[in-house]
């Protein structure tokens, strides 16, 4: 079967969006059609669909530094894009699925820029041992997709600052941390730009897979129908962390009366059962929070305003205070 090739470029930087146009993009493509969509988001951290936000992302940092969360479709983890970053998804027919071809196209691109480069492990792309792509995949009823990052000049210390990199996934990998295994390309190649990067992804594509028909540019001012509830699917909490694996987490402080301890049990952000741990002479005290954060969402935010409630003595009000203070400093 010939194959029909389209371009599609975003000009949107919001990752709701994107990942919403990349659905319809996987869902409509026709049987005989291949589709290369490139786009960025700002300031973001894409985590896999089945992945714990709060294990992997530092979430207060990011949203604190007006950093977006989002989850997306595919298996895989945690990445931070910026606008250094350029994304790009491969959207066809399951009958076309052919990821040697796909990769070619990548990697004729980065040669084009003078880059020699290589497909290593389960996704990742290579410059040297250093990475500066990883790869994901989704497979629907009929159709696929297989998308990815390319690092032209993402902000390095941003990876740090906003990941939770797992120990024992560093260790397995036999790295000192997240930013010493991956490289942009501006540091192999000083000239390489944004736009330059998409004209070879431009140029490799149409060589591969033949010129496409059309090149379309989207942008959030014509989302509609379909899109446009995927957008507040994606946007939502619900999605973003309400579709979190079962998980239990333990948040602990000492005050000068002695420590107080968080331990909560979860299920898709909501707590089903949190309980409270002490060594404080005040039994009451530590009673009164009983059974308060059970049913509430796993957020800060709630945890805080179930707390606020609480009724104590009035010689236990500065021990309340504490309590306070510390919740508003929880990392979720």
């Amino acid at each position: 079967m010939p194959i029909r090739t389209k371009l599609v470029i975003s000009e949107s930087t919001n990752p709701w969006f994107n990942l919403a146009y990349e659905e319809q993009l996987v869902n409509t493509v026709k049987p005989d059609e291949v589709v290369l969509y490139l786009w960025q988001n700002a300031h973001t951290v894409v985590i896999g669909k089945h992945q714990n936000p709060w294990r992997e992302v530092l979430v207060k940092a990011l949203e604190g530094d007006q950093g977006k969360l989002a989850r997306r479709l595919s298996g895989g983890g945690a990445v931070y894009h910026d606008l250094g970053n350029l994304n790009f998804t491969f959207a066809m027919n399951r009958q076309h699925e052919d990821l040697e071809r796909q990769l070619s196209v990548l990697l004729k691109a980065v040669k084009a820029l003078g880059i020699e480069a290589s497909f290593s492990g389960r996704n990742d792309i290579l410059a040297g041992d250093r990475k500066f792509s990883g790869n994901a995949f989704y497979n629907g009823k009929e159709n696929y997709y297989h998308h990815g990052t390319l690092l032209v000049d993402v902000n390095m210390e941003h990876l740090g600052k906003y990941l939770n990199a797992s120990v024992k996934k560093l260790s397995a990998k036999g790295v000192k941390s997240v930013k010493s295994r991956v490289v942009n390309l501006k540091s192999i190649n000083p000239e390489i730009t944004i736009d330059g990067l998409k004209a070879v992804l431009e140029s490799a594509f149409s060589e591969i897979y033949g010129v496409p028909e059309s090149k379309i540019f989207i942008n959030e001012e014509n989302i509609t129908g379909t899109a446009l509830d995927r957008y507040h699917h994606y946007a939502s909490w619900e999605w973003r962390f309400g579709k979190t694996p079962a998980f239990d987490a333990t948040f602990d402080e000492r005050f000068e009366w002695g420590e107080f301890i968080l331990n909560i049990q979860s299920k898709q952000g909501v707590i089903n059962h949190a309980e409270v741990n002490s060594d404080a002479m005040s039994t009451a005290f530590i009673d009164a929070f009983e059974g308060i954060f059970d049913g509430i969402p796993f957020k800060r935010e709630a945890i805080l305003e179930a707390a606020r409630r609480v009724e104590v003595a009035e010689d236990l009000t500065t021990m309340k205070q504490n309590v306070l203070d510390w919740l508003e400093t929880l990392p979720i």
